[in-house]
C-alpha cells in the first residue's frame, strides 16, 4: 500500500490498520483493560506536558491511538498506544510524523510483545523518536514501565530502567520532560 492509497482510504478503515513496509496489519480492537491502561497513560503524561510547558517548555500534544507515519516509501504507518509531540500546525492540517514524536508508549497486550518488544522498537529507534516506553500490565493496572531511550550514534534504543509499581514510591522521570508516575492514576 501507498501513502497515496493510504490517505485515500475512510477512516473507518485506516483506524484498523497499520502498515508496515507498505503492506497492511489489521489491528485487533484492544482489551477494556488495555484501553483503560492507554486512557491513563495519556492522562498522566499529558498533566505532566501542561506542567513542562507552564515552566517554559516548547507546546506539545498527547494523544493516543493516532496515526504516526514513520516513513512515506515504503509506507510505515503506526498507531502507537500513547505518543507525546511537538506541536503541529492545525491551519495547515500537518500529518504527525516520526520527527515530531517525542516518546511513544506501547502497552504490551496477548499477542503484540514481539510487535511491541521487538518490531516497533526498531522502527520507532530508525525513525529518530528519542525516547519510547514498553508498559506491561497486571490485574490491577500498569505494573512495569521499560524505559528506552535513542542512541543517536547508533540509532538504537538504549534500556534506561524498569519501573516497577512493587518496588513503591512514586518516580519521577526526567526525559523527555519531568513525569511523576504516580501508580495509583494507572489502576483500574
Amino acid at each position: 500500500m501507498t501513502a497515496e492509497e493510504y490517505e485515500a482510504l475512510p477512516e473507518d478503515i485506516s483506524k484498523m490498520i497499520e502498515v508496515v513496509d507498505g503492506y497492511v496489519a489489521f489491528c485487533e480492537s484492544p482489551t477494556r483493560d488495555h484501553q483503560r491502561a492507554v486512557r491513563r497513560l495519556a492522562q498522566l503524561v499529558e498533566n505532566n506536558a501542561r506542567s513542562a510547558m507552564g515552566r517554559g517548555h516548547d507546546c506539545m500534544e498527547v494523544d493516543f491511538d493516532v496515526d504516526l507515519r514513520i516513513r512515506d516509501v515504503p509506507l510505515c504507518n503506526r498507531r502507537p498506544d500513547v505518543v507525546l509531540y511537538k506541536c503541529l500546525d492545525r491551519k495547515n492540517n500537518e500529518r504527525l510524523r516520526a520527527e515530531h514524536a517525542l516518546l511513544v508508549v506501547e502497552v504490551v497486550s496477548p499477542g503484540s510483545e514481539t510487535a511491541d518488544t521487538t518490531d516497533k522498537l526498531g522502527e520507532y529507534a530508525r525513525a529518530g523518536i528519542p525516547h519510547y516506553w514498553i508498559v506491561r500490565l497486571d490485574a490491577t493496572g500498569v505494573s512495569a514501565i521499560e524505559r528506552y531511550q535513542l542512541d543517536r550514534g547508533a540509532m538504537l534504543y538504549k534500556h534506561v530502567n524498569t519501573l516497577m509499581k512493587d518496588e513503591r514510591g512514586v518516580p519521577d522521570v526526567g526525559n523527555p520532560i519531568p513525569i511523576t508516575i504516580d501508580w495509583a492514576e494507572l489502576e483500574y
